[in-house]
Parts: structure tokens; sequence; C-alpha cells
């Protein structure tokens, strides 16, 4: 009956029935795919700490979770940029002193818990306005590791850290190990003088008395060779693991290192300063893991959560990775090392988890910098560092009317219309667009991809560049931010940090580097391309060899050649001095003139090699039949060049030049990774000063959109005029 029914003609209650039954089945795969997608934990713990997190993740009963680490200097910047989209994680772990930068940025979810299985100080990390943001995982603190190789007993005060010592320490030895260039490290230091750096009502504390006094203390101790200079956290850790240094001032991460080192070393908290009776207090991290808006309401994901903050993952956590629980009624092991850390954290003082916190690191770290390379007195850069804390935290930009933006879009697509109408009324121009239709086929796809990969984020960016606030709360504030670049925020218009000095840096750093990349590579190119010059295979790879290598790589490379103390440069100066020529090791960033010139070196061992390969590829194609009768005619070797090569080769280099320029104009890895701008700034580009204020100063994603459309603009017109010149010459 059922196939007579469905055969008669209008009869499709079957095939109506199967479609429907289909639906059902496609929605439960649906609505079961949801259900089953693993939970997304990111994190940014590396060594014993990410294998902890991992035995912890292989015993959960939540289910699949899909866990991502992340870079520590990248971590915030992707939270903002992936949960607003939806994209990022259902869970992270993060440090608490973020949190306030979060929520303001409505990038976590509400987490609630029984407060009484967790510290006071741990719960108040997590709490923003009576409301908490996350579970606590973990205290951390620095505290002060003691090799007992070279010291006899742990001290006291700070002052008795050399009269403890076994005996005088050997050539190549430290007293003090620390990253004596972090803000976060000099706190400690700070706070031994009664001292924030943040004090109550997000006013700026690096500043006054206690914050002079602590500066001129760790400055005396790093000119009398106490302490390692310039150190960051890859030299402490080298130092302490090789038993080098008496002390190092560091957190349970340097422990990790240490694992399986086998270096005798005793953690204690930090120690008092006798003149003025108070301990040095470090600042207390409050680790948790917190859940994006989308997590707060994953039932899987809230589950993960707890398993993450109970008591059997937080053994595992001091077992493994020795770091303090901030649970309540988890009782530490019997470890030495563990109580060490366990004692400091009770003396440390909470990081605040204002979102002003997050702008006090930069003037500070540039403020002891410079003081600590003898380029600046205490005061002036203290109040230096207190300005430009000021002005980031300033309020933006009131919102603008709509009117006039609405206008000049309404004219301009006026304009455009009325444009195409004229085009499309031409005769000849149906013609030729009836004619290009088949080349549009093949170039549609290409168009598309240009379309989404650069026009997309083109004209994304440009609209936000009239934007100010945070991503999803964001206000038209009109050319509001242009305003601000080019009146250079109201300082004075060439100071450090302005619009105008960062152009003039940026425009001579260009210059100079394809100067360089000009030169060098069409010496080697056209010396390359003799036809008799023997190994000129080998010659070519090995030239070749730094444009292969990734250019972070050689950044970084080359930023160790310029340490100071211990980079490839001083060993060659210290060398020297042993023949008799007295050349003393140079502070390559503590000046203007020698960390541009670090910088420039760098970019130009990375670049020559492109235009030495556009070279011998041009001269290769160079007919041999001009050169053969200047060669026949009388002409020299120097005449055939300049007379004939050269304008030969113009049409090759012009583009190649033009592109270089390009490429070295928003060159970032650079400057960001050898000189990171030091000094106080001077030698950022365009690009990095972009990067700063979209990363590093509050979020100031229109402000630093502002400045990636000017340098746009710079770029396009500086191409077309040269075009034209170029072009007219040619001529």
């Amino acid at each position: 009956m059922l196939d007579g029914f469905s055969a008669r003609p209008g009869g499709g209650w079957c095939r109506h029935c199967v479609l429907a039954l289909l639906g059902v089945l496609l929605l439960l795969g649906f609505s079961t795919s949801a259900w089953a997608r693993p939970v997304r934990l990111w994190h940014a713990y590396r060594g014993e700490e990410q294998r902890a997190l991992e035995e912890v993740i292989a015993t959960t009963r939540v289910g699949a979770v899909d866990v991502l680490a992340i870079p520590s200097d990248a971590y915030a910047a992707k939270l903002a940029a992936a949960i607003p989209l939806g994209e990022g994680p259902d869970l992270f772990i993060d440090a608490h002193e973020r949190l306030g930068d979060y929520v303001r940025q409505d990038l976590v979810g509400e987490l609630a818990f029984d407060p009484t299985a967790y510290v006071p100080a741990a719960v108040s990390g997590v709490t923003i306005d009576g409301r908490t943001y996350g579970l606590p995982l973990s205290r951390k603190c620095v505290a002060l590791y003691v090799n007992r190789a070279l010291v006899a007993r742990s001290p006291e005060w700070l002052e008795d850290l050399a009269p403890n010592l076994r005996q005088p320490l050997p050539p190549g030895h430290v007293l003090l190990a620390y990253e004596n260039i972090s803000a976060y490290y000099h706190a400690p230091w700070l706070a031994a003088f009664g001292g924030r750096f943040l004090q109550n009502g997000d006013s700026f504390g690096f500043v006054g008395e206690a914050a002079e006094r602590s500066l001129l203390l760790a400055k005396s101790w790093l000119d009398q060779g106490w302490v390692l200079g310039h150190a960051d956290g890859a030299l402490v850790t080298q130092f302490f693991r090789a038993g080098r240094a008496a002390y190092a001032i560091s957190g349970p991460w340097l422990a990790g290192d240490l694992h399986a080192e086998g270096v005798p070393y005793d953690v204690v908290p930090l120690p008092k300063l006798r003149a003025t009776g108070l301990v040095m207090r470090p600042l207390l991290t409050i680790e948790a893991v917190m859940a994006s808006p989308n997590g707060a309401r994953s039932s899987a994901a809230l589950a993960l959560a707890l398993e993450l903050a109970g008591a059997d993952a937080a053994r595992v956590r001091m077992v493994r990775a020795h770091v303090v629980s901030a649970r309540s009624d988890v009782v530490p092991l019997d470890d030495p090392q563990l109580q060490g850390f366990q004692a400091a954290a009770d003396l440390a003082e909470p990081m605040p988890t204002s979102a002003a916190m997050r702008a006090v690191w930069e003037p500070s770290e540039k403020a002891l910098r410079k003081v600590l390379n003898g380029t600046a007195e205490v005061r002036p850069a203290l109040l230096e560092a207190e300005r430009r804390f000021r002005d980031v935290r300033r309020p933006g930009p009131p919102p603008a009317s709509r009117t006039g933006l609405l206008m000049v879009v309404g004219m301009i697509l006026v304009f455009a219309a009325f444009s195409l109408v004229k085009r499309a009324r031409e005769p000849e121009f149906r013609a030729r667009l009836r004619a290009s239709v088949p080349a549009y086929r093949y170039l549609a796809h290409a168009v598309c991809a240009l379309g989404v990969l650069v026009f997309a984020p083109l004209c994304a960016g440009a609209v936000i560049a009239f934007t100010s606030g945070r991503p999803g709360a964001s206000e038209y504030v009109g050319v509001a931010n242009f305003r601000e670049i080019l009146s250079a925020r109201g300082g004075p218009l060439f100071a450090s940090g302005s619009f105008y000095f960062v152009l003039a840096v940026t425009v001579a750093w260009t210059l100079l580097n394809v100067a360089f990349h000009l030169g060098i590579g069409l010496t080697l190119g056209v010396l390359l391309s003799r036809p008799l010059l023997r190994l000129k295979a080998v010659y070519r790879v090995l030239l070749i060899l730094p444009w292969a290598v990734p250019s972070y790589v050689t950044a970084l490379a080359w930023k160790g050649m310029f340490h100071r103390q211990f980079g490839a440069l001083t060993a060659l100066f210290l060398q020297a001095k042993h023949w008799g020529i007295d050349v003393e090791p140079i502070d390559w960033f503590a000046r203007f003139s020698t960390a541009f010139t670090a910088n420039l070196a760098t970019n130009v061992w990375l670049g020559f090699p492109f235009m030495m390969v556009v070279t011998i590829s041009a001269v290769t194609s160079l007919p041999s039949e001009v050169l053969e009768a200047a060669e026949v005619d009388g002409a020299t070797r120097w005449q055939r060049f300049t007379k004939i090569i050269l304008p030969l080769l113009r049409p090759s280099m012009v583009p190649a030049v033009a592109l270089g320029a390009v490429w070295t104009f928003n060159m970032f890895n650079v400057v960001f990774l050898v000189s990171g701008g030091e000094p106080d700034g001077e030698t950022d580009v365009l690009v990095s000063e972009a990067y700063r204020w979209a990363f590093t100063r509050q979020a100031q994603y229109g402000y630093a959109a502002a400045y990636s459309v000017l340098i746009f603009a710079l770029l396009f017109a500086s191409t077309r005029l040269a075009a034209r010149l170029t072009g007219k010459v040619v001529a």
C-alpha cells in the first residue's frame, strides 16, 4: 500500500518523510558534534609545568580536551584577537594581574566556586567588584636561590650576601644574578624602601624618594660588579645552572630548568634591607584558570576548570613543578625548596588586578634601563616615566558626529557611480569590456583571494582608524586619532616617541639599509657573474645563506653578539687588549648611535643577498655582443661597468630597490628583536611603534590603526612619486 500510495500522482508523502527524517538526523548530527566538541584550553607553560598540566589532562573525566601552548609574549594579544570572534579557548590559564584588562575587554566570564578551599590572597586576586573571574591554581613569586657550593649560609640581610660566601668568588663569577632590566624583578628592591609601582587610585607609584633610592641601590650594585648586568631570564638560568652565580632571584620556573643539573641550592625568601629594616617583598602572582564568555556557559569547560583547580591537580603541580598551591586544604610537601617558595609567597605582595597595572611596565622599564645604563639621571628618568604613564592612561577622544563621514562617503559613491555610468555609455568601453570577459574569468579567483587576504584587512584597518575604545565597544571619533598622532599628543614634535621623530628614524633606517643592500648586492652580483671565476656555485650558496635563514633566528643571534658582557664582539675587544689594542667593550643598546648601528648591521646582513640574486640574474641576461663590442673598441673594465652594465641593469634593479625599500620600511623583526627600541624607544620605527600602541599600551587599536593608515599613505605616495620620477628619467 505504501508503494501504491507513493506512486499516485501528487503523492509525495514518502519523499517528505524521508526528507524530514534526513533533516532530523542531520540536526542530531550537528547537536552531537557540538556536544562532543573538545574543550579548548590555552596556556603558556613550558618545562615541568607543561608536563604537570599534561599529566592532569591525561586523567581528566571531562572527555576530549584540545590543549594549545601559546608563547607568553603573544598570549594576551592572541586572546584579545580570538575570543571576540568566538574562535578562542573555552578555558585559559593566566596570571591574575591581567584580569582587570580582560574584564575591560569582555574576554572573561564569571566563575563561581567555594572560596573556603583557597587562601584569601588567591581569592582576592581573582575577584573584581565582588565578582570572581577565575579558579586559583597556584601562587607564584620570586625567591632567593642560594648556591650551597659557594655560600656557607643563607643571608638574612641583603647586605650580607658577600660576607656569607665560603671564599671570594673566582673570576667569571657573580654575586647575584637576576633580570635587573625588568621592572617586575626590580619590585622587591622598590618594596624594601616602602614603594609600590601602582598606588591607590591607579596613580603611578614608581616615582618619588622610594623609587629613587631603590634605583640608586640597584645601580651601585651593578657598578660594583656584584650583579650580572643586562641579564634576561636565559642568561640568569645559564649562570646559575653553571654554578657561576652565588645567588639568583627567580621564580619556580628556574627550579624546573635546574631539576636535572645537579646544582646544590636552597630556596629562601628574599632578605631584608638593613638600611630600612624592610623585607624585599616580591610581587605575588595568582595563576588561575579563567573562562571565556562562551566557556563560562559550557558545563564541560566548567567541569574541567574545577578539576584543574582541584586538590589532586595541585599535588601534581607541587611534585612536578615545585609551585605553591593556591588551595588552603593542600598541605605542602616535605620539600625544602617548595617550603622556601611557600614562605616567599606568604611574604609577597599581591599584584593589583587593575587595568592600569598593564600600563606601568613599559615606562618603568624604560626608566630603569636608562638609569642602569648611565644615560639618564634618576629623577628625570622617573618623571618622564610618570608622564608616559599618564599619557597612555588618559581618556580617548570623545565621540564625533557621523554626518561629515556620511557626506564624504556619499559624495565618493555618487562620483564613482557617475564615472561608471559615463564610461558605460561609451561604445569603445563596452567593446573593450566584452573583449575582456574571458580574461576576467581567469583572474576572478586571484581577485577574490586578494580581496579576502589584502583588501578586506586594509579596509577594516582604515575603518578602525576612525574609532576608539576596546573591540566590540568602540566609538567613532572621526580624525581624532590622526590629529593626536600628527600633533605628537600635545608634546614636543620631535621628542622621543613622537610621530615625527619615529618617521625621521624610519626614513634614515630605510635609506641607509637600501643603500648598503644595493651597494653590497650589486658588487657581489657583478663579481659572481664573471665567467672565469672559480667555485662560483660555492660562493653563491654561502652568500645566500643569510637570506635563507629565518629573520627572527638571525636577529636573535645578532642580538647575542652585541651583548655588552658576553657577546662575540666583546670577546673580540677583550682579545684585542691582549694584542696591545686598548678597546673597551661597548654597551650597544645604551645609546642611539650604537643601537641603530646594531640594527643596521643585522638588517644589512639579512638584505644584501636579495639584491645580489637580482643582480646575478640581470647580469646573466645582458647581451654579450654589446660587452664584446665595447671591449674591442678599447673600453676599460670600469668604463664597461659604468657606461654599459649599470644602464642596462637599471630596469631590473629599480623594481628590486622599490620592493626592498618597502620591506625595510616595515621591517619589524630586526628592530623589535635586536634593540627592542632601546634606548628609550629611540630606535623604534613606525611599524614597531604602531605595534606598541596596539599590544603594550592599553590595547589602543584605533590609534595603532591610524598609524598603519599613515604608513600605507607614506609608502603609496613615495612609491608613486619614485615611479613617476624614474619614468621621466628613463623617457
